[in-house]
This record gives structure tokens, C-alpha cells and sequence, in this order.
């Protein structure tokens, strides 16, 4: 990263491209201290986490009773999977220009393209928990007379936990480019990362706001990674430490 921003201070005080295209690194970086104590674009930036929180807490709850059920019963797993398989690889952004047409308010709109993006991680991890549970631990239970929702509840959701914060990880990238990305093309909020950059793109003299406003946003999205990353170590050693002795 650092041999990067050298490279683009290099190039942008040797004049090789002009500056107005490519800025300075150092110029860049001025402008990012300036955004990120700027109170309007940290409003830009709390409307974007809002976007990408909610729309990851929907994605959440919808994924994992659907992974519960889809994991414990086989048949209908079956009976889902082309559904899925055919829903799964659209990419959530290509959804916009539809959503755009069902829904008006910008808030819902990013709410739901960004549920969408996010849902089909923490699916297929929950999905994929289901079926790494002790299958010894499952007879067990059955044998002192758990029912199915009771097997479920005690059993397949704990078990499932680790696998689940670790799609929700996943789909946080996912939620955050989406998240900007429905900004960037449907336009219609008052506040957003993604409106900043448009109405920032569309001065004279203002790539280095843009650049700023992109590398404020890569570093957002690292720390939103380690921060899930540490929480789920945290949360979830036991089940860390049951792989490292398991290799």
C-alpha cells in the first residue's frame, strides 16, 4: 500500500500526468484530513453505515432461519436449490434500475439492494453450518427426546453461530460497495458517500476530493473488516481453537 501512494506522489510531482487527473498523494491525503473533520461528509459517512447496517441486519435475519431450515431438511433444500442457484449469481446492483421502479423512498431502496447483496453468504454459511454439527451430538439429543424445533434452537444454532458471523464478515464488504453503489446510480438521497462523490465529480479542479473521498472509503471498509474479524475471534475462540487442533 505504501509503495502505492510513493508511486502516485512520484508520478504526480514529476508531471508525468497532469494533475488534474492524478493529484499527489500528499495532496490526497490533505484533502482526506479535511473530509474526515468536515461535519457534512461524516453525515455523508453515518447515512452510508445506516444503509449498510440495516440492510445487513435484514440480510441477516432473513439468511439465517432460511439456512436453518434449508440445512435441516434435505428435501426442500433440493427443492430450493434452483431457485437459489438462479437468484445467487445476479449481482445486487443490477437490481437497482427495478428497485428504482417499486420503490421510491432512497433509504428503503438501499435498505433492500443492499439485503439482497448480503443475503447469499450468510445463506450458504448458515446453510453449510447445518451440516458440519456433530452428528454424534445430534443422536444424542434426539435420543433424550428433542423435537425438531427444540434440535434446532439448542443444537444446529449454536453450532451454527461461528458460521454465521463469518458470512456476515463476508457480505460487510458486499453491503458497503453496494451500499455506495446505489447512491452512485439511483442519486436520489440527500446524504451518502456516493452522493458526495457525484456532486464532488462534477466540479472543476476536484479529483483530489474524489480520490479522498474513494480512500476514506477503502480505509472504512478495512476497519468495518477488522473490527467483525476480532469480534468473531473473540466470540467464537472455542471454535477457532477446535480448528487449529483439528489440523
Amino acid at each position: 500500500m505504501l509503495i502505492f501512494l510513493l508511486i502516485g506522489e512520484a508520478v504526480g510531482r514529476a508531471g508525468i500526468v497532469d494533475r488534474t487527473f492524478l493529484p499527489p498523494t500528499s495532496t490526497v491525503l490533505a484533502r482526506a484530513a479535511e473530509l474526515v473533520t468536515d461535519g457534512g461528509f461524516l453525515q455523508d459517512i453515518g447515512a452510508t453505515l445506516l444503509s449498510w447496517g440495516s440492510g445487513l441486519l435484514l440480510a441477516t435475519a432473513i439468511a439465517v432461519p432460511m439456512g436453518l431450515l434449508l440445512g435441516s431438511l434435505p428435501l426442500v433444500n433440493s427443492a430450493a436449490a434452483v431457485l437459489i442457484e438462479f437468484l445467487r449469481p445476479i449481482p445486487g446492483v443490477a437490481l437497482i434500475p427495478l428497485a428504482l421502479l417499486l420503490i421510491a423512498d432512497q433509504g428503503r431502496l438501499e435498505r433492500t439492494v443492499v439485503a439482497y447483496a448480503a443475503l447469499w453468504p450468510i445463506l450458504i454459511n448458515t446453510v453449510y453450518g447445518v451440516g458440519d454439527v456433530d452428528p454424534v451430538a445430534r443422536d444424542m439429543a434426539r435420543c433424550f427426546g428433542l423435537g425438531k424445533i427444540a434440535l434446532v434452537l439448542r443444537l444446529s444454532l449454536p453450532s451454527v453461530a461461528p458460521f454465521v458471523a463469518t458470512g456476515v464478515r463476508i457480505s460487510s464488504s458486499i453491503a458497503l460497495i453496494v451500499a455506495i453503489t446505489t447512491e452512485l446510480v439511483a442519486g436520489g438521497g440527500q446524504h451518502g458517500i456516493g452522493m458526495f462523490i457525484i456532486q464532488a465529480s462534477s466540479g472543476i479542479g476536484q479529483t483530489a476530493v474524489v480520490f479522498a473521498a474513494v480512500m476514506i472509503t477503502g480505509v472504512l471498509g478495512y476497519l468495518l473488516d477488522v473490527g467483525l474479524r476480532r469480534g468473531e475471534r473473540r466470540l467464537f475462540r472455542w471454535h477457532f481453537e477446535s480448528l487449529r487442533s483439528s489440523l
